[in-house]
């Protein structure tokens, strides 16, 4: 779908986007006031001192000079411009739109030309600021001289809105990119400003959370266009998201970017898939740590209420997911799929993820086990051997109530999967046994060796099993074939006249 297919964002008035240099700087001593933002995590390398317990309400306070910021500019401005709310703690942003919650994920073109909506130009953008030789020239003025204002003000201008971020980023400002696999954003020149920021003064770091807000809290009506998910795109690289003193703005743009439609989600898989390998893993690592903090809090006065920011995790689980199918798209993968997986849900209830998983499938109720490339070997091997025995009780339960129901004798042997098996007809005995008690399958396995006295208390067991898989692996038997270059068994190609062994693998597996 062309960009002159999709509706303008309102985001930002062409006024607004076209605003006199004077009143830009008019505006800097309020920014000025604003607040410090206070680090829990990164150093003083990172440009954010080591934090204090009061950054939720700085933000708060950071929320609200904005909001009366735009409350003033709209006493003084056209009656086209948006009317913020007055948001007292950043933990309360106002919900997302119903229009971007949309339940039916169609693609603009599935819809019949009655309902698409009218033909609009994209916005005007602002002309591009700085080149990226530009930009490097004015910081390494600014390491010189100590004069940060240049970069100040690159900064100020570029994260105040989604139309300038494209202005600053965008390839060709005036050029149309209908494609799914260029975003259209210069790589090297996002990269590049994002590398720098976490080495310049404060002020400036504050300067672009503080943009970023701005965006975040704008109304939105109607689909976002290509422009909106350049935006989402570029910030979410920012390396200030690795701090948790950000984490409640990261949220917000994780829960917005979560709650697009399909179509837009296309669009950012796919422009993913052509991010380099080292920035890829960043966004990977950076949303399993919020994640994890999230669920395991160092400081929990850091975050709000889990009651308050339940939407937090299962947001970036869904982002997450994006990443795992771009992954996917790529061959070989951009990282391994083990790197997708946290550890940190080794510690959870997995059962209870499970359950609610099996109760509600994919439904409103949030599992990890919707997303299960993020469970590890280790946490799913659990799952697999807790719900196995519980199904074993479950089955060997019934069997006894089905005995009493027809006031029969109640008999301990049909708790178990009993089986009685020669050891000179080891695997022919052990799959008749299997085929005749196919109902018993899920119960415990007891193992009896005919004319042979003994109590099956485990050791039997272990012993069936492992004279059935020398059986079945030797290469005299001819099922499998052993490679030694790969070191792995595969299937033999002269052994296709009896399937029902292979069988007999599978469920002893």
């Amino acid at each position: 779908m062309s960009e002159e297919g999709r509706v303008p964002s309102p985001a930002a008035p062409p006024a607004e986007a076209a605003a006199a240099p004077e009143e830009k700087k008019g505006k800097e001593p309020e920014r000025e006031k604003l607040p410090p933002i206070v680090s829990a995590g990164a150093g003083a390398a990172a440009g954010l001192d080591r934090g204090s317990k009061g950054q939720i309400s700085t933000f708060s306070s950071f929320i609200s000079t904005v909001s009366q910021k735009k409350e003033s500019a709209e006493n003084r401005s056209s009656p086209t411009h948006l009317v913020f709310p007055n948001i007292k703690n950043v933990r309360d942003l106002p919900p997302i739109c119903l229009d971007v919650r949309q339940k039916q994920r169609l693609s603009m073109d599935a819809l019949s030309s009655e309902m698409k909506a009218p033909v609009l130009p994209e916005p005007v953008l602002s002309i591009q600021p700085k080149t990226m030789k530009d930009f490097q020239e004015d910081v390494e003025k600014a390491k010189s001289s100590g004069d940060w204002k240049a970069v100040h003000d690159f900064y100020l201008t570029t994260f105040d809105s989604f139309p300038e971020l494209n202005a600053a980023f965008k390839k060709d400002a005036s050029a149309s990119f209908n494609t799914v696999e260029d975003s259209g954003i210069n790589a090297k020149f996002v990269n590049a400003v994002y590398d720098i920021l976490l080495n310049t003064p404060q002020d400036i770091q504050k300067t672009v959370l503080k943009g970023i807000i701005n965006s975040l809290l704008q109304e939105w009506k109607g689909p976002r266009t290509k422009d909106d998910l350049r935006a989402y795109f570029i910030l979410l690289q920012n390396p200030q998201f690795n701090n948790t003193s950000t984490y409640v703005i990261y949220a917000h743009l994780l829960r917005q970017i979560a709650t697009l439609v399909e179509a837009d989600h296309h669009f950012l898989v796919h422009w993913f898939k052509k991010l380099s390998q080292k920035r890829f893993k960043q966004l990977v690592e950076r949303l399993l740590q919020f994640i994890s903090l999230r669920l395991f809090p160092a400081k929990p006065e850091e975050f709000p209420p889990i009651t308050k920011c339940s939407w937090w995790i299962p947001s970036a689980s869904k982002v997450l997911a994006l990443l795992n199918t771009a992954n996917n798209l790529v061959h070989p993968p951009l990282i391994p799929y083990t790197d997708f997986y946290n550890s940190t849900l080794d510690h959870i209830d997995l059962m209870e993820e499970y359950h609610t998983w099996q109760s509600f499938g994919n439904s409103h109720r949030f599992s990890f086990c919707q997303y299960p490339f993020v469970i590890s070997i280790a946490a799913k091997k659990i799952i697999i051997q807790r719900d196995s025995e519980q199904q074993m009780i479950s089955i060997a339960r019934q069997s006894l109530v089905d005995k009493v129901s027809r006031r029969q004798r109640p008999d301990m042997n049909m708790l178990f999967l009993n089986m009685k098996v020669r050891r000179t007809h080891l695997v022919s005995d052990s799959l008749d046994e299997l085929t005749r008690k196919r109902a018993d399958l899920k119960k415990k396995l007891k193992v009896t060796f005919v004319g042979e006295a003994g109590l099956d208390m485990g050791g039997l067991t272990k012993e069936w099993f492992l004279l059935l898989i020398r059986q079945i692996f030797h290469p005299d038997y001819g099922m499998f074939t052993y490679h030694k270059d790969s070191y792995c068994h595969w299937f033999s190609s002269f052994k296709c006249d009896n399937y029902s062994e292979f069988r007999l693998v599978g469920i002893y597996a």
